[in-house]
């Protein structure tokens, strides 16, 4: 199993501006890679219980060199449920959460 990337973007108001300079670095490593299906970044809210949610970035393993210039730490792959597509293809979904149902998204 190859490895993903999380990293903490802040809370819902202020993970904007991160989340932008994810996208725009995404883009360039994207293209000159020719545009691999198993590239992509997701995104979802998480609360734990918290007042503020916090805002959590998922680099797929083919978006290692991007999670790795942003110091995201390795961790397991993620549910899609609740997941939000920020970087790559819609094909990513089905490419990366073969196992998955649409309706889980």
């Amino acid at each position: 199993m190859e490895t993903w990337y999380s990293l903490s973007l802040g809370d819902g108001m202020t993970s904007g501006m991160l989340s932008t300079e994810i996208e725009t670095a995404f883009a360039r490593l994207f293209e000159a890679a020719s545009k691999p299906q198993t590239m992509a970044v997701f995104t979802r809210s998480e609360s734990e219980g918290r007042l503020h949610c916090e805002v959590i970035a998922y680099f797929s393993p083919a978006a290692r060199d991007l999670a790795k210039a942003f110091d995201a730490e390795p961790c397991v792959q993620p549910s899609p449920e609740g997941l939000s597509l920020l970087a790559g293809e819609d094909v990513a979904w089905s490419v990366l959460f073969s196992q998955s149902t649409d309706a889980s998204r």
